[in-house]
């Protein structure tokens, strides 16, 4: 690996050690590379020859902020990244009463193709780094000025889809040298990768699992999700049952609401019976339309969300943050893509 910002700190010990440097010197670096330096002359406790040979072997890129945008209606703040490849990815601070949290991306776009998602729109291009997911938390924190307390995996692609990355980026913002976040401060969103879900069951890691269900029937899920033609309804809920089993965790389904699609009773009745048996929280979205999508909100949130109430299921709808600066996932990169006609944003 020569990525030295994706290192575990044994492993940046022992990339310094063959260098011939001693081991205290990988904790020194190991540090710095987490308190947001754009380069190697900031570690200011190390001598120059080693950070001239650092800089031959380990060359590191910071991202640019490419687009910036806050909102006047809740101070949301999303930003589109430039990476050190020009590719762009977006990432948003959304602040509440217990704290701010920062949505990540963990790819740049995404292969999976759910009909109602602007991420999807121009397909998969790369994985994310891990050094990529942690520099979202710790720059966003640095631009912003503000604290970062918990994260959600939910930003442009699938989280599970680049599961090894993801799981040293956990690794690395959980170290205490690094941003010391514990893992019930961490959701992770995934479409339904029932591979991915039982891997995250034997490690029974303590986040928070969060499952994009859309629909509680397979023959509407596979319409608008083509990953259920790879794992069905069937096949998830019984993977997401083994999971509570193992890890003890409630896991939350995210329920984007769609007018005729997804919003009908019998399919609030569906969710209610797949449920029984494990506790689980149905968080309802309000779409977000998608120019592109032929899909429009639902007019039956509420309705939905009281007849799912009414049989004992924990139903919330999620706050709407960011209406007005394109916080929606995907719509910001989508923007900046279409008006430069580039494939990939550039100033």
């Amino acid at each position: 690996m020569t990525d030295l910002k994706s290192m575990t700190e044994a492993e940046v010990t022992d990339a310094l050690r063959a260098m011939g440097e001693p081991a205290f010197r990988g904790k020194q670096v190991f540090t710095w590379l987490r308190r947001g330096v754009t380069s190697y002359d900031q570690m200011t406790n190390l001598p120059k020859a080693l950070r001239e040979k650092l800089a031959q072997a380990y060359p590191f890129t910071v991202p640019q902020v490419a687009r910036k945008q806050v909102s006047a209606r809740d101070g949301t703040i999303k930003y589109l990244w430039r990476l050190g490849d020009g590719n762009c990815i977006e990432t948003v601070l959304m602040r509440y009463h217990h704290g701010n949290t920062v949505c990540i991306s963990s790819q740049v776009g995404c292969r999976m193709g759910c009909a109602f998602c602007a991420s999807t729109i121009a397909g998969k291009v790369r994985d994310l780094t891990p050094a990529e997911m942690l520099d979202q938390v710790l720059f966003t924190q640095m631009d912003s000025g503000l604290e970062v307390s918990n994260i959600v995996l939910m930003g442009i692609g699938e989280p599970l889809d680049n599961l090894d990355n993801v799981l040293r980026f956990l690794e690395l913002v959980n170290h205490p040298d690094s941003l010391h976040i514990g893992m019930r401060h961490i959701s992770l969103s995934t479409c339904g990768l029932v591979p991915g879900i039982r891997r995250l069951s034997e490690l029974e890691l303590q986040l928070t699992l969060s499952v994009s269900l859309h629909a509680p029937d397979s023959e509407t899920r596979s319409k608008i999700m083509p990953v259920n033609r790879a794992y069905d309804v069937e096949t998830l809920f019984a993977a997401c049952h083994d999971y509570f089993q193992k890890t003890g965790r409630r896991i939350s389904f995210e329920y984007a609401m769609i007018d005729g699609v997804n919003d009908h009773d019998w399919q609030a009745d569906l969710i209610v019976k797949k449920l029984r048996g494990m506790p689980g929280h149905v968080n309802l979205i309000p779409l977000n339309e998608v120019e592109e999508s032929p899909f429009k909100p639902s007019r039956r949130l509420a309705a939905f969300q009281k007849r799912l109430e009414s049989q004992g299921v924990t139903a919330t709808v999620r706050r709407s943050l960011g209406g007005d600066i394109d916080a929606s996932c995907g719509q910001l990169r989508r923007k900046a893509m279409l008006e430069e006609q580039k494939g990939e944003c550039s100033q």
